[in-house]
């Protein structure tokens, strides 16, 4: 099972937010790229990047932050957050990052997912609270269940789903495995779980359930629940 380790950018800061509120960044880095090395020096293959300001203002600007990082390690960089349009994927791309991440347009555009999918490494993100779909940064939350939108990328060519349930983000109360495993199950891809990661103990329950090839990893490592040496020195 793959492990993503996390990093939420908002003006250039490595910060988490608490069921995505804007307004409860806790700022854990003005050096976000000194991060990614520390990741990278504990094994870390895979860097999960989210541009809180991309979210919420549909703009890259991050972009010279992120840049940095790729330039910092030698780790896979998926993101998302604002990535709406074919011109961000390419200049996304030719930064250096590895595949992007697609969210609101995913429920509000899937043709054009489906299009860039056909061209890209693309990777459906799915936000949900009580089981139906939040975009626009978590801002609004629709009428569409998430496994039914899982389905529509069921043969799209996405690499995989990515599953938060907005109300376990940022809160450390254990991922919804119910939930992950709902959207694997659904859309047949490889799933990764998002939102809620405490403990060691929720690693290796992630990795015994069906269907999840994956977990983020954010808030647990940065409030001193879980050390890197625990989370990369282990089978699961």
């Amino acid at each position: 099972m793959e492990k993503y380790m996390a990093i939420d950018l908002k003006e250039g800061k490595a910060v988490r937010l608490s069921k995505g509120l804007m307004d409860s960044a806790k700022i854990y880095s003005n050096e976000p790229w000194e991060l990614a090395k520390r990741f990278s020096d504990a094994g870390a293959k895979w860097l999960h990047i989210v541009d809180l300001d991309g979210a919420f203002a549909g703009d890259a600007v991050n972009l010279k932050t992120i840049e940095k990082i790729v330039n910092a390690t030698n780790l896979n960089i998926q993101i998302g957050g604002g990535v709406r349009n074919e011109e961000r994927i390419k200049s996304y791309l030719n930064s250096g990052v590895s595949r992007l991440i697609l969210g609101s347009v995913a429920l509000k555009n899937p043709e054009f997912v489906k299009e860039m999918a056909k061209k890209y490494r693309i990777v459906v993100g799915i936000d949900a609270k009580d089981g139906f779909v939040a975009v626009e940064g978590w801002a609004e939350v629709s009428q569409i269940r998430a496994t039914d939108l899982a389905k529509l990328y069921a043969d799209a060519g996405v690499e995989a789903i990515i599953a938060t349930d907005i109300s376990k983000d940022g809160m450390l109360c254990g991922l919804n495995l119910e939930f992950t495993s709902s959207i694997a199950q659904a859309s047949g891809i490889d799933t990764i779980a998002s939102g809620g990661v405490a403990s060691l103990a929720d690693l290796e329950s992630a990795s015994k359930t069906n269907g999840i090839s994956g977990v983020i990893i954010g808030k647990a490592y940065y409030e001193g629940k879980i050390a890197l040496s625990d989370i990369f020195n282990n089978n699961f």
